[in-house]
């Protein structure tokens, strides 16, 4: 699972048609929401400008057109599968993949920014998935909700891979993949790794409050 986790592995053993349906099941699926896209994308970036040597990949043009198109696609089709599932899908107990607090944070995210969720959720991984598939179950206006998906694809479709090409430019990164991608995780993850000490703090308090009176 390690290695098919690894960008680098991805686009050498699937191409562009892996770093697609990495996309499109991470915008979309609620079993991708573990996909590495961030690090996929600006790896995909970094390998069209020539960054992996051996390698040979599409134009970044190519990327910038059909990146965007598979992520706005997975969010149809998300919005679709939380349309006609509805809440049963947000009802089952947790398992080894599932957990209720994706979908907490997926609603926290909801209440906090409404119809820019679909745009900010891009850049957050977890909520990423699981708020396109919220926002049909929600039945939020399918008209609002694909313009704010069109826009969001392209932001981050778009703007992480062109990152990664632009970067690919440069020696140093060119020749530290590896530890490019994993700092891109790291970095993806920093606004989850704050909500859930936020989320404990509360509870922590909501304890203490409970034990003095």
């Amino acid at each position: 699972m390690g290695s098919f986790l690894d960008p680098q592995h991805l686009i050498t053993t699937f191409g562009l048609i892996g770093l697609l349906a990495v996309v499109f099941a991470e915008c979309g699926l609620l079993v991708g929401f573990f996909l590495p896209g961030d690090s996929l994308l600006f790896v995909g970036g970094l390998v069209a400008a020539g960054g992996l040597s051996g390698v040979s990949f599409v134009p970044l043009w190519v990327l910038l057109i059909v990146v965007p198109v598979a992520a706005i696609a997975g969010n149809l089709v998300g919005y679709w599968i939380g349309y006609r599932a509805g809440p049963a899908i947000f009802n089952k107990p947790d398992s080894r993949l599932f957990r209720a607090e994706y979908v907490e944070k997926a609603h926290a995210f909801f209440e906090k920014y409404g119809a820019r969720t679909i745009v900010l959720a891009r850049f957050v991984p977890i909520v990423r998935t699981f708020a396109t598939v919220m926002a049909g179950a929600s039945r939020m206006n399918f008209r609002l909700y694909a313009i704010y998906s069109v826009i969001g694809g392209v932001l981050w479709g778009a703007g992480v891979t062109a990152l990664g090409y632009w970067l690919g430019q440069v020696t140093w990164i060119r020749d530290n993949i590896e530890l490019i991608a994993i700092g891109i995780v790291v970095v993806s993850v920093v606004p989850i790794a704050i909500e859930f000490l936020r989320g404990r703090r509360r509870a922590a308090g909501g304890r203490t409050a409970d034990r003095a009176v």
